[in-house]
């Protein structure tokens, strides 16, 4: 039972509600607050990347409902800030997210903190649950009943689901189109990374789009001030990755759009899940490259369902490449009528030169045989042959005619005699060619 006593061992906390990101965690606590106005019951909400020591000063004055991320819970847990050991209802919000790998072991070490069953009760609220996550619960779950107010995996009735078919390279221009054309004065975008979501928030800008970004690299306070500048519409467009996808309430949010198809289908359901709350209704636009078609094929089969089809003019993928083809067929007769046309110039400058040839008294020139002036030209290139025999003698002949029988000249006879009249015994010195020697008498 409530207290009014200030004292905190009289104000232990009794409801521990866990969420996996800080916003989530602020929006709960408000909740808290909101419903149990006239309870007097003290909540509280402690999350990482501020400062713990004013967190540290506001459980000392004792806290029966504390609303707390994981990691700051353990930190104030290990400066013993915070003592759970009287807590009898535990609560994992999202909790399909809260029991994947990434969390498991903190929360096995917050339970291990927990009073036994059945001294308390823990609770799991999530929009989705995987086969899997159902049977990691029952770790710590004792003879669990299930309450299901929708088919498993559903997203909302109210919410338009439609795609559209583009090229990777025009998402952000088919996206400034659809905000500009539509007037759309707020929209939640969804990219998969943190760098994509700062340079698409760029993007938008320069295209004349108000527009912000909210991921896990940017300080508390700044993701606290961009998420409260986009719901008082300050903020047209607030590009986000998943850590806006879980929970945040959004009063009222008209679009949501997926510039990136999640790789995890079951954060399709709580992307969209962001409009279409509490009786409105909303659009979630989906912008599909050939890439996304395997993870689109993946969110239909987890929803049993086809996602609308619709098509901005100028952006579908077909029609770009019909429209390059028909230009490419449009060249094609222009180069062929093109090529008849020089035809048809040759021809008539053929029988223009025959009429002239004509009009001289010329014969017209047999079809197929080259103009004079070419055959002059090649036979200048030609060699030229004369009437007369071919010479027999070649330039380094010195004059003779080597078609005749060999007669020496007088000097060369009488070189020959007198080598061969040479003193007697003597031997010359070379040996005389019996062409050169002398005929006896």
């Amino acid at each position: 039972m409530a207290t009014k006593s200030f004292s905190p061992a009289l104000h232990p906390v009794r409801c521990l509600i866990l969420t996996p990101t800080r916003e989530l965690a602020i929006q709960v606590e408000e909740s808290v607050k909101t419903y149990g106005k006239h309870v007097p019951l003290r909540s509280f909400v402690v999350y990482g990347g501020v400062n713990i020591n004013p967190q540290i000063e506001e459980l000392r004055k004792g806290v029966e409902i504390l609303v707390a991320t994981p990691g700051r819970l353990l930190d104030l847990v290990g400066q013993r800030a915070v003592n759970l050991g009287k807590v009898q209802i535990l609560v994992l919000d999202e909790a399909d997210r809260m029991l994947d790998m990434g969390f498991i072991p903190d929360i096995k070490r917050i339970i291990a903190l927990l009073p036994k069953a059945p001294m308390r009760q823990t609770l799991l609220f999530s929009a989705t649950f995987s086969d899997e996550i159902r049977k990691l619960s029952a770790q710590f779950l004792d003879d669990p009943a299930t309450v299901e107010v929708a088919r498993r995996n559903t997203p909302a009735e109210l919410v338009t689901q439609y795609l559209y078919h583009v090229e990777a390279n025009r998402k952000r221009e088919l996206l400034s189109h659809l905000v500009k054309r539509n007037a759309w004065s707020q929209v939640l975008v969804f990219t998969k990374t943190k760098h994509g979501a700062n340079r698409l928030a760029s993007q938008l800008q320069r295209d004349g789009i108000n527009a912000d970004a909210i991921h896990g690299n940017k300080s508390q306070s700044a993701r606290i001030r961009a998420l409260e500048d986009f719901k008082e519409g300050k903020v047209k467009v607030l590009v986000a990755t998943d850590i806006a996808a879980r929970g945040l309430d959004i009063e009222e949010l008209p679009h949501v759009v997926n510039f990136d198809l999640s790789h995890i289908p079951e954060d399709y359901v709580h992307r969209i899940g962001r409009t279409g709350r509490a009786g409105s209704t909303g659009e979630a636009i989906s912008l599909v490259c050939a890439e996304d078609r395997p993870l689109l094929a993946a969110i239909e089969k987890l929803i049993h369902r086809k996602i609308e089809v619709r098509s901005a003019e100028g952006f579908e993928p077909e029609r770009r490449r019909e429209s390059a083809q028909a230009g490419e067929r449009a060249k094609q007769p222009e180069s062929k009528a093109r090529r008849q046309g020089e035809g048809r110039r040759e021809a008539e400058g053929r029988r223009e030169a025959e009429g002239r040839r004509e009009a001289e008294g010329r014969k017209p020139r047999p079809e197929g045989r080259p103009p004079r002036e070419r055959r002059q030209r090649d036979d200048e290139r030609a060699p030229k042959y004369a009437a007369s025999p071919a010479p027999t003698t070649s330039g380094n002949s010195g004059g003779m005619d080597f078609s005749k029988p060999y007669e020496p000249s007088p000097s060369a006879a009488a070189t020959v005699e007198a080598a061969a009249e040479g003193p007697a015994g003597r031997k010359p010195s070379q040996p005389i060619p019996a062409l050169f020697r002398r005929k006896a008498a």
